[in-house]
């Protein structure tokens, strides 16, 4: 499995994986034992497949893909973005709106991957349980990734946090 115990290496690839505040994810890594470069992985490659920031790119093909499959999946989202579009939305903001209810999104399903909440689950499936390990070569779990929602805001790639500019 990869690992790396010296400081300043693990700061360096964190770095090149473009975290912020590198030092910071190594450090913890190392003192407290977590798997902090699992976790940023993770969120990085989260916040790869949802739009980036100021990408308008899509707004024509989803109209266009709605119109020629109209009663296809999703097909709803291109219908809606037509009527926007045809009302004066300017595409700047609609992919504003889009990129932040994916980030809310992706918030939200990081937090799931923690496991339930206490008492958010039905009496009879109370004790069930679920999360997200990082595997040692041979497949076996390895370590917990836990607290991705703490990270999500930190690893959003405008450096912003979600917030406007």
């Amino acid at each position: 499995m990869f690992e790396l115990d010296d400081l300043e290496e693990l700061a360096a690839l964190f770095a090149r994986l473009g975290a912020p505040r590198p030092e910071r994810w190594a450090r913890t890594q190392l003192l407290d034992g977590t798997p902090e470069l699992a976790r940023f992985v993770f969120l990085r490659q989260a916040w790869r497949r949802l739009l980036a920031e100021g990408d308008t790119s899509w707004i024509e093909p989803t109209i266009a893909a709605a119109r020629a499959a109209p009663d296809a999946p999703f097909a709803g989202v291109g219908h809606a973005l037509a009527r926007l579009c045809e009302s004066g939305a300017r595409d700047e903001d609609v992919a504003e709106v889009a990129r932040g209810m994916q980030a809310a999104a992706l918030f939200a399903l990081a937090a799931l991957l923690d496991g339930p909440r206490p008492g958010e689950l039905e009496p009879e499936i109370a004790d069930l349980r679920w999360a997200m390990v990082q595997l040692g070569e041979r497949g076996e779990p390895e370590a917990r990734i836990g607290a991705l929602a703490d990270a999500v805001l930190e690893t959003d790639p405008s450096g912003r946090e979600t917030r406007p500019e």
